[in-house]
């Protein structure tokens, strides 16, 4: 009889519990009661606001998970300052406080439960958190220190009772402006080019915030400024910076400045929507981050039946704002939004923003809107797409294990051959076929498919990072290498962003880089200390520099994960020349 199945995910976990619980109760327990109640109430709604959902309950404690770390935070801090206003009425003796440990990483997802270290390290954080107050690990920090308008003190590192590794740990605080240590972090790179070499600026796009904050309008914010994103990447001299790092900074506290520094977009748009009955009023904002200083802004209020035309205006004038010879007629072919209908624009939206919270809950409500899309209009590119893209989600996560993961592959590859039969001029559908095929074990039938996608979108950083898996793939890491930096550069928060690093410390290895592999390995494991590749490639780049007590460390932390590694796992890598598998097998090999 097969065993029950389980499924792992990234994600963000919250550990929430009273304080003095006991206390209170041994005062007044029906009100102590009644008073949790009540709050919990609050810090799930809070948490519902934010993508997150509560589990785990048990008597005066509770968990949340959250797709996105900076959701998790921002949640976190709310909760926190409406229970402090809600206690300011209430005398001291009786009031009833929360503290908080939050921990980005692995878990493993059964039914409604939870499991695995890294849920357990943020109940551990939480241990250690204030009174009211909320502690952070460092794998956390890595992901929200430049996102939110917070302070963050760093407590050292932690041993904690059943952890494996030390824990760094850092209390958060609360500020009216984006913490100066965060100011002084270093640009991923130039305000004025995303190669840093000088030349045309990167741009930014944030999503629209809505007023007032209502879930149930906020993603058409968030759907508005993902179009203006696509209609900008289709402008091939302006560097735009990856739809999957802007949407992170929804914190209103954050200015433009100190997300344009964080992102490294010169330029950075903002905007708020209002919305009422059947128009919306959208303000949007140019900002030049380098200078701080507002270059543009306007106001539109239009039908919502309006708002894919309000959408092109957007974008033309950011352009021509820009860069005054681009053509016009040129402009309006870039933001033409190939959208059938506003119903079908809203279910697909309503997917996305469900797909951006990366729960297992989420995924599958979001399948439920592209496939209502779908079943309005079985030949829109879009709706195609975002299909393609959630069997290519699903197939990844299931990537090496059961069979069907090859069945989600090919709907990939059927999906995205019927949206290049409705616009060939699309992106994405282009670049799943590579992925697909470098799933499949096709790095050079992947090169074709994307390159294609990169000429219509030089901005793809998804493709990037594939094109560069692809080359890595082939042996010829020189040229893997700049794909992934430029990914990198583009993306520079993305929640996946440890694989793109993965990556780029395998083609150093290969290219004999061990120095610069091993301090790029260590990057993703900052932000995803169990990814077991990445713990891999550095233990072999660390040996070939001879760091070998390091080395051996690493790798006794590598077997403390997963007992039952071998290096077959790595042998199981598609490379074409199977003595690359062995080149970086032969390296780890060398720290025992």
């Amino acid at each position: 009889m097969a065993g029950p199945r389980y499924t792992r995910q990234v994600a963000t976990i919250i550990s929430i519990d009273a304080v003095g619980f006991s206390r209170l109760m041994g005062i007044d327990d029906e009100a102590t009661v009644a008073t949790f109640e009540q709050m919990k109430e609050v810090i799930g709604v809070c948490c519902a606001d934010h993508g997150g959902h509560l589990f785990g309950t048990a008597g005066d404690s509770m968990m949340a998970e959250f797709g996105a770390p900076v959701e998790a935070l921002l949640a976190a801090l709310d909760f926190q300052d409406r229970i402090r206003h809600h206690n300011e009425a209430i005398p001291r003796e009786r009031r009833m406080s929360f503290r908080a440990g939050v921990n980005t990483g692995n878990v493993i997802v059964r039914d409604e439960r939870r499991y695995g270290d890294d849920v357990n390290i943020a109940a551990r954080l939480q241990e250690i958190a204030p009174e009211g107050g909320v502690v952070i690990s460092e794998t956390t920090w890595h992901h929200v220190r430049d996102r939110a308008a917070a302070r963050f003190t760093d407590l050292g590192v932690q041993t904690f009772h059943n952890i494996l590794l030390p824990i760094r740990a850092y209390r958060v605080e609360r500020g009216a402006s984006v913490p100066a240590e965060a100011q002084d972090v270093a640009a991923p790179f130039s305000f004025f080019r995303a190669d840093g070499k000088g030349g045309p600026p990167a741009i930014a796009v944030l999503p629209l915030r809505s007023e007032p904050d209502d879930p149930e309008t906020r993603y058409i914010g968030e759907g508005i400024a993902e179009d203006i994103i696509a209609g900008l990447s289709n402008v091939r001299w302006l560097p735009v910076i990856a739809v999957n790092s802007s949407r992170q900074f929804k914190d209103a506290a954050v200015t433009p400045e100190a997300a344009g520094k964080a992102l490294g977009a010169r330029y950075v748009v903002t905007g708020t929507l209002t919305r009422d009955a059947g128009r919306l009023r959208v303000r949007v904002m140019l900002d030049d981050a380098s200078t701080n200083h507002n270059i543009w802004s306007r106001r539109f209020d239009r039908e919502m039946t309006d708002m894919f035309d309000m959408q092109g205006e957007i974008g033309s004038e950011i352009v021509a704002t820009l860069e005054k010879e681009v053509d016009r007629i040129e402009q309006a072919r870039t933001f033409r939004v190939p959208w059938e209908s506003l119903e079908n624009w809203q279910l697909v939206r309503r997917g996305r923003w469900h797909m951006q919270r990366r729960t297992r809950e989420d995924t599958e409500q979001a399948l439920e809107f592209f496939l209502a899309a779908f079943e309005r209009d079985p030949n829109s590119s879009t709706v195609l797409d975002e299909l393609a893209w959630w069997y290519f989600w699903r197939s990844w996560l299931n990537f090496g294990g059961n069979g069907e993961y090859r069945e989600d592959l090919e709907r990939v590859v059927e999906y995205s051959r019927k949206a290049l039969y409705v616009d060939s001029q699309d992106a994405r559908p282009h670049a799943y076929l590579g992925i697909a095929d470098i799933m499949s074990g096709r790095p050079a039938s992947a090169l074709e498919h994307l390159s294609e996608a990169l000429r219509i979108n030089p901005s793809f950083a998804f493709a990037r990072s594939a094109m560069g898996s692809a080359y890595n793939l082939l042996g010829e890491a020189g040229r893997a290498i700049p794909l992934f930096q430029g990914a990198d550069r583009l993306s520079p928060f993305d929640l996946y962003r440890f694989h793109n690093l993965g990556e780029l410390a395998s083609a150093q290895c290969l290219a004999g880089d061990w120095a610069g592999a091993a301090a790029t390995a260590e990057r993703s494991l900052s932000l995803a200390p169990s990814y077991w590749y990445a713990r891999f490639l550095k233990i072999g780049a660390l040996a070939r520099t001879e760091r070998c007590v390091e080395a051996r460390a690493e790798r006794a932390i590598l077997l403390a994960q997963d007992a039952s590694f071998h290096v077959q796992k790595v042998e199981w890598i598609p490379f074409v020349d199977k003595s690359l598998n062995r080149q970086l097998i032969d390296a780890y090999l060398g720290a025992e």
